[in-house]
């Protein structure tokens, strides 16, 4: 998402992160991130949750 060229830093995002699409009339942000659908927000949320286990077990081990 962030690593790629195309998404970058300093810019206002003209696409989703997600899943690359144009933004409608709302554009919902988790993270500061924009999304273009709730079908969006809620992926990056599991998205981010997993990461999140991830590293928990990682820590533990």
């Amino acid at each position: 998402m962030r690593n790629i060229p195309q998404y970058p830093w300093n810019c206002e995002a003209k696409r989703c992160a997600i899943c690359d699409g144009k933004f409608g009339l709302v554009r919902y942000y988790c993270w500061r991130t924009a999304l273009c659908s709730k079908k969006c927000a809620l992926r990056f949320k599991t998205r981010q949750e997993g990461d999140r286990r991830w590293l928990r077990q990682l820590h533990a081990a």
